[in-house]
C-alpha cells in the first residue's frame, strides 16, 4: 500500500511539473505576442503621426494656391467668394412627420380569449 502512494506521488509529481512547464511556456509565447502588438501599435502611432505631417504639408495654402494656378487653364478653378456660402434658413430640412394617430384600437391585453 505504502509503494501505490509513492507511485502515485511521484506521478502526481511529474504531471504538475509537466502542467508547469507548458504554462510557463505559454505565458512566455503571450507576453512576447503582447510585446509584438505594443511595438506594432507604436509603429502605426509613428506612421499616423507622420501621415498626419504629409497631409499639413501638403495641405498648405500657398502651395494649394500654386496648384490652382497652373492648372487653371485644365480645371477652371476659382477662389470661394462670400456670396457662394448659402444662409442656414436657406436649408432645406425635412418637414415633421405628423403624429401618428390610432382610430381603431385593437385589444392585445387578453389575446382575443373571452371570458
Amino acid at each position: 500500500m505504502r509503494s501505490l502512494v509513492h507511485v502515485l506521488t511521484a506521478l502526481a509529481v511529474i504531471g504538475l511539473a509537466f502542467w508547469a512547464y507548458r504554462e510557463n511556456y505559454r505565458t512566455q509565447e503571450a507576453l512576447a505576442r503582447a510585446d509584438r502588438l505594443q511595438s506594432d501599435v507604436a509603429g502605426a502611432r509613428q506612421r499616423l503621426r507622420m501621415l498626419s505631417a504629409e497631409w499639413a504639408y501638403l495641405n498648405r495654402p500657398d502651395r494649394l494656391m500654386a496648384l490652382v494656378e497652373m492648372n487653371y487653364d485644365r480645371l477652371g478653378l476659382m477662389p470661394l467668394q462670400p456670396h457662394q456660402f448659402g444662409r442656414i434658413d436657406q436649408v432645406a430640412y425635412p418637414p415633421d412627420e405628423p403624429e401618428l394617430t390610432i382610430t381603431n384600437p385593437v385589444d392585445v391585453m387578453n389575446d382575443g380569449a373571452r371570458p
